[in-house]
């Protein structure tokens, strides 16, 4: 997605860009979302099975396809399976081959540069039509923060890199404000066309009306995002939507329930996936302190202070105002989950939440989970002294703090022993 990306500081304002989940879909499944607005791309079906796709491929008509794995990621072409397979896009010439493909792909992880080094399951592959692109442009529509609103943003240097493209050539980007109620206007997306470089009449009206149906589908599905890279001119004179990310915004699920059918959370983070179950905000990271906390500048700023004091946390984890013990034991399972877990934080700020309640799921947590591991808890605020005096009189090891700081310390200390 081409948005500005600022320097941060600190670990948890990396953590807060990626706070919000949005869904995003396979391509095939944009694809079919681009044709249902009447937006051309190259022919593509999508195969689950070898089977199929020798199938989907004999019946095509000719041989000129690409075979694509379906991750949610990017970096496919040059991504590698975790069987040693190279790359997670080819050229297919036969039907044998797109099955012989398509068997080294479902089934395995394809690790890209965005997937870590776990990777993701491909499912399913695309098998789309090759078609010969005379020159590549860059298309998105997005929400933009400088307007306040909607904006197209486009650029003649397609199939590139956009936020490198923006940091070298800033005048290569080309952005258009979009009202919202009025949509986009025909003369105003023509212009944009002519800017880019479209050759002839056709071609420029063809891809105003890519711009401006682009827009039609943000607006009536609720995305947050949809970006075309590339967007091509072919040599005989077409314009084709090649390639397309969506995401859509969560906020909105309960009246885009078609769009949101499509989830895959077989691409997604397990552990995440649990925890929105019990709705719970949790991001999974790399280090090695559990982290239990309510309210997202705090649990922000507790990261930030065990950063600060040599550790690294294991998770984003707002437990939110309207925990319950049993929401808590939930949120220990979902940490003790993972092995890289070496000492619990618990750093709760009593407001609308409840030490107590805290405490009750915490006591709960530890004698049922056999918890043998460090916990250092820190509890202030609405029920604070029956807290305490609950963790006291169960017997159980908890580290008990009133300073923010001495706990994350020792939180960080019982890590690394």
């Amino acid at each position: 997605m081409f948005r500005v990306v600022s320097k941060a500081g600190s670990l948890s304002r990396a953590v807060s860009a990626g706070q919000r989940r949005f869904l995003s879909i396979h391509e095939y499944q944009s694809v079919e979302l681009l044709n249902s607005y009447g937006i051309a791309t190259p022919k593509s079906v999508a195969a689950k099975s070898p089977e199929e796709a020798f199938n989907v491929a004999k019946n095509f008509g000719h041989n000129r396809l690409v075979i694509k794995a379906q991750v949610l990621a990017g970096g496919r072409g040059k991504g590698k399976f975790d069987s040693g397979f190279q790359g997670g896009v080819h050229m297919v010439n036969s039907a044998e081959e797109a099955k012989d493909f398509a068997s080294k792909m479902i089934g395995s992880k394809l690790i890209t540069k965005q997937t870590g080094a776990g990777g993701r399951i491909c499912n399913a592959v695309m098998l789309a039509e090759r078609r010969e692109p005379s020159h590549e442009y860059y298309v998105a529509v997005l929400n933009d923060r400088v307007t306040q609103g909607v904006v197209l943003v486009a650029s003649a240097q397609g199939g590139m890199n956009i936020e490198e493209v923006a940091a070298k050539d800033p005048d290569a980007i080309i952005t258009t404000p979009i009202n919202y109620e009025q949509g986009l206007t025909k003369d105003v997306a023509l212009g944009v066309a002519k800017k880019l470089g479209f050759k002839g009449d056709a071609a420029q009206q063809e891809a105003a009306d890519i711009f401006i149906n682009l827009y039609r589908i943000f607006k009536d599905k609720d995305a947050t995002q949809i970006e075309i890279n590339p967007m091509a001119e072919t040599k005989d004179g077409q314009v084709l939507c090649m390639d397309a990310k969506f995401g859509f915004d969560d906020n909105a699920e309960f009246r885009q329930q078609d769009v949101f059918k499509l989830r895959d959370i077989s691409q997604e983070e397990p552990s995440e996936v649990e925890a929105q179950k019990a709705n719970l905000n949790f991001i999974k990271l790399d280090g090695s302190v559990g982290c239990l906390v309510n309210g997202a500048g705090l649990a922000m700023a507790t990261m930030d202070v065990l950063s600060l004091h040599g550790g690294q946390p294991a998770n984003f984890l707002d437990c939110g105002g309207g925990a319950t013990p049993e929401t808590v034991k939930k949120a220990f399972e979902i940490l003790l989950a993972d092995p890289k877990v070496k000492s619990i934080f618990i750093n709760i700020f009593g407001g609308i939440m409840r030490c107590d309640y805290i405490a009750e799921g915490v006591i709960k947590a530890t004698k049922e989970l056999s918890l043998n591991i460090p916990l250092v808890v820190r509890l202030k605020g609405t029920k604070e002294q029956e807290a305490k005096k609950m963790i006291k009189d169960s017997g159980l090891k908890i580290i008990a703090f009133d300073s923010l700081d001495e706990a994350a310390e020792r939180a960080v200390e019982l890590a690394r022993d």
